[in-house]
């Protein structure tokens, strides 16, 4: 699968993962050298792939990611509690550059005076395209940067309902 020129998010109303698993088939997942060393000692090399200058997930024969599995109806990942950096993003691209052009659209300014520029892959089906909500802005962007730049590893509104934590309910 081949995705088409990101946008600039600024163009998205909001977004939600549908753990439609779109993401998991087709793309090469690329990873660095620590989460590769991870996935190898707890899964063994046989699910990662080398390239000539950096290693990838391992996909089957269809395309579709060696992690990836149908629960139900929904594609889900096996790798949630180590999940690349590349699939934590998707389908977000965070940069300190406008990669893709329209940097006016795709700014973001950093709480510390940095400008990052930030567009999604519009092949996923969990945009919504429109202004940003205030609410897409509040949670999911800044999830999304603070994972891209290293200060937060867990995710809540950046992946699929169906891994958030439950809130406890008292009876």
């Amino acid at each position: 699968m081949r995705s088409m020129l990101p946008v600039p998010w600024r163009n998205v109303q909001d977004w939600n993962c549908t753990a439609c698993g779109l993401c998991c088939k087709g793309f090469d997942v690329v990873l660095d050298f620590p989460e590769w060393m991870k996935i190898v000692k707890a899964y063994g090399v046989g699910f990662t792939e080398p390239g000539i200058s950096r290693f990838y997930l391992k996909r089957k024969s269809d395309g579709t990611c060696v992690f990836l599995y149908n629960l139900y109806g929904r594609w889900l990942c096996a790798l949630q509690h180590m999940k690349p950096m590349a699939c934590k993003l998707w389908p977000f691209k965070v940069s300190d550059k406008p990669k893709y052009g329209r940097p006016n659209e795709a700014v973001y300014n950093f709480g510390d005076g940095r400008k990052l520029y930030i567009y999604v892959d519009p092949s996923c089906i969990g945009l919504r395209w429109g202004t940003p909500n205030q609410d897409f802005l509040n949670t999911t962007m800044t999830e999304f940067v603070d994972i891209a730049l290293g200060q937060r590893e867990k995710q809540f509104y950046s992946t699929s309902a169906l891994f958030r934590p439950k809130p406890w309910k008292l009876i």
